[in-house]
Order: C-alpha cells, then structure tokens, then sequence
C-alpha cells in the first residue's frame, strides 16, 4: 500500500476526502513546500474485551484446602516482622 502524500492547501480545501482515508486505515503524509511536515494516522480502536464469565471453567485443579497456610506451622515464627534480630 502506498501513502496518500497532500499539501497542506489540498488538505485544507479537502479535509473531509483524506479522513475518510485515514477511517479505511490508511496513512497520510502531509506537505509544506513539498517537505513532509506531519503524517495523519488511523487511531487504534480500543478492542472489546470479549472474555465470558466462566470461560476458564475446569482449567484449574485445586490440590489443597486454600484457607490453610501453605507453608509449615513451624516456619511461621519467621514470619513475625515485628522483631528484628540485632535490635533493642
């Protein structure tokens, strides 16, 4: 695909014909005194999400009762953040 290229004058008397361009998905550049000054570009569309509730059903097995720890009971003294080896 080829970029439409315009000068800004062109661009100006037909602003309506280059944005329908630029809503197919194409790009154009834009000239001043045949130097390339700006380029108008199709924004991206934010796509929909389209996840449904429940998608992922049975992709998960659970091996354990999740409302227990899962580290050792004994391990949990390590846990105790309040008190710092060294301080008084």
């Amino acid at each position: 695909m080829v970029m439409k290229v315009v000068n800004v004058a062109e661009l100006k008397s037909r602003l309506s014909k280059y944005l329908s361009i630029v809503e197919r998905g194409e790009e154009v550049e834009v000239r001043k005194r045949n130097l390339p000054v700006a380029r108008v570009v199709p924004l991206r569309r934010k796509q929909p999400n389209r996840t449904q509730l429940g998608c992922g059903l049975g992709s998960v097995e659970i091996l354990s009762d999740l409302t227990e720890p899962m580290i050792p009971s004994q391990d949990w003294g390590m846990l105790n953040t309040g008190s710092h080896e060294g301080s008084s």
